[in-house]
């Protein structure tokens, strides 16, 4: 059974472009595999915060030398992070704003990219801890081509999942939506069609 993880980052909630697009991948890879399960995290939920120093404290203390404040303070990054680790697949919906990522997905990376958790340093650098899984990264733009010099989300997606050891990521390009979206909704969805599948999950 596949575990997928959707992680959606639009505003524009049912009516994002990138959310309607990560959800028809979504649909093909269940129709592959029909005992997979899908677990939603929006990234605009509100118990998703920007990082603070209380917050970098308590990941830096040890677990057992916590206090109930700062347990309490780390339970959401708790939350997402065991979200992440229990997916086989993660969808991530990421439109483009102003060029990179919306603040709401650059807070949920925050809250996962954890030393001794999802990451780790070694002697020969650091090692990401979530390995064996698959990451589609469904990039929305308005008029900024995926993988252009301006493109500063893309790259960085990839780089953070890398990062936490996901290294087989697939990029759905949906570009254009702001010049013609019509044309940009096809050519999505075309690309859609074309990403290829997960491996289905032995039970």
């Amino acid at each position: 059974m596949t575990n997928i993880l959707h992680v959606s980052a639009s505003v524009n909630g049912a009516n994002s472009n990138s959310r309607q697009i990560a959800t028809k991948l979504i649909d093909r890879i269940t129709a592959a595999d029909p005992s997979a399960k899908v677990a939603e995290r929006d990234t605009n939920d509100t118990l998703i915060t920007a990082l603070t120093g209380e917050t970098v404290g308590a990941y830096y203390t040890p677990e057992a030398d916590r206090t109930d404040a700062q347990k309490e303070i780390i339970s959401v990054s708790d939350k997402m992070v065991a979200e992440l680790q229990d997916a086989d697949v993660i969808v991530i919906g990421a439109p483009m704003y102003n060029f990179s990522i919306p603040s709401t997905l650059k807070a949920w990376v925050d809250l996962i990219a954890r030393v001794g958790v999802t990451f780790q340093y070694t002697e020969n650098g650091p090692v990401g801890l979530l390995t064996g899984k698959k990451a589609y990264i469904v990039a929305a733009t308005g008029g900024v081509p995926v993988n252009s010099p301006a493109d500063f989300a893309t790259p960085y997606l990839k780089q953070v999942l890398g990062f936490i050891g996901i290294s087989d990521v697939e990029v759905v390009e949906a570009s254009g939506f702001a010049v013609n979206a019509e044309e940009a909704m096809a050519r999505a969805l075309a690309n859609v069609e074309a990403a290829p599948l997960p491996l289905p999950v032995a039970a």
